[in-house]
């Protein structure tokens, strides 16, 4: 009776973090869909997946961060790109995102005109301050700013000659308050409810490059709100002795904006989190996890070293130092102990239309979880 009460418990624990797996699927399916538009600028990407995500947060019972709504808004600038986008080198009609990028600063404008050659990979159309860039990867980013020219990143694979004449329709349209807001909800401790420890993600990407072209963002960072949410809905059914927060973040792919308004407005006292691990990109995982601020905090690092030794999750646990290159880092300047942690290995999209759902393998996703749940574990003993 024994053993076969043990095989039901081995099911069960298997059965219990396939479900954790399947809906960690079903939020990077939803967030990287063309119904988020990229979670960016245009067609209120950015606000329907700050919507999903307070309503899945009401759905766990979690308690808003400031006792009345999930959401803290705020606002900043952003370039957009919501109209024409049609570019012809040497007569050939390239397509956005696959062929071509426009720098994220670009202004708009409508050209059509000769291109001077200046080296082997650069290119300029004076009168109009248009320069053309040949590159062997395309990768795009956000800007909160427009400029007074436009820059045209062309893969070099594209075209199959020198470009020389060049037809441009392009419309930027530049926000000077863009409306946005940090999620932010938490399960309250049962015993030592002043002591935190807070659980970040960054939920905007890069939204659309004209009106047919959008960034799905599925390990960027829809990866990392699925296991932030895996988490939630983990300690809504299970409170710790500490309070758990979480927070989804705006704004990080165009400067960590979201976070560090939050640490500029905060809605818990920064000195009661005890600590803070921020995930992005957590969606491969076949080479282990990177730690940011690893060499800064050595106890903790030790001791998500130790579980990753007695229970053997991850390949490997890399440690990195400070770094200013995701939403811990305000925190951190602060004074509040953080990690970042992000997978390695798998695919290699990033930045661009390439990184898709379909092809995100969630390859440690249930690790990770494990490894999570373990950590906090640690840090509140």
């Amino acid at each position: 009776m024994k053993k076969y009460l043990l095989v039901l418990l081995f099911i069960f624990a298997k059965s219990s973090f396939g479900q954790d797996l399947k809906t960690a699927r079903k939020v990077v399916d939803t967030l990287s869909s063309r119904e988020m538009w990229g979670r960016g600028y245009t067609k209120d990407g950015m606000g329907k997946a700050a919507n999903f995500i307070s309503s899945e947060f009401a759905s766990y019972g979690l308690l808003p961060m400031s006792g009345k709504d999930f959401k803290q808004t705020f606002t900043y600038p952003a370039n957009t790109f919501p109209g024409a986008m049609t570019l012809r080198i040497n007569g050939k009609l390239l397509v956005p995102g696959r062929d071509f990028l426009v720098s994220p600063e670009s202004m708009g404008q409508r050209v059509k005109g000769v291109l001077i050659q200046k080296d082997s990979i650069t290119f300029i159309n004076a009168e109009h301050r248009l320069l053309l860039i040949l590159k062997d990867k395309l990768t795009w980013s956000v800007a909160p700013e427009a400029a007074d020219y436009t820059i045209i990143e062309v893969d070099r694979k594209a075209i199959a000659a020198p470009p020389e004449n060049i037809e441009l329709h392009m419309e930027n349209k530049l926000i000077p308050a863009f409306p946005a807001s940090n999620i932010c909800a938490m399960v309250k401790g049962n015993t030592k409810p002043d002591s935190i420890l807070l659980i970040t993600a960054h939920y905007d990407h890069l939204g659309s490059m004209g009106k047919d072209t959008y960034f799905p963002g599925a390990n960027d960072n829809a990866s990392g709100i699925a296991l932030l949410l895996n988490l939630a809905a983990y300690y809504s059914k299970n409170p710790q002795p500490y309070t758990m927060a979480f927070i989804c973040f705006a704004g990080e792919e165009i400067g960590l904006k979201g976070s560090k308004y939050f640490t500029e407005h905060p809605l818990i006292e920064l000195s009661k989190i005890r600590f803070l691990t921020n995930v992005d990109m957590v969606g491969t995982g076949e080479n282990g996890i990177t730690v940011v601020n690893a060499t800064i905090l050595p106890k903790e690092f030790a001791l998500l070293q130790q579980i990753n030794q007695d229970k053997k999750y991850l390949s490997k646990i890399n440690s990195r130092g400070k770094a200013a290159n995701s939403d811990h880092y305000y925190f951190t300047e602060k004074g509040v102990p953080a990690f970042f942690m992000y997978t390695q290995g798998g695919i290699a999209a990033y930045h661009d239309i390439n990184d898709q759902a379909t092809t995100l393998p969630l390859t440690e996703f249930e690790d990770l979880f494990k490894l999570f749940v373990d950590f906090n574990a640690g840090l509140m003993k």
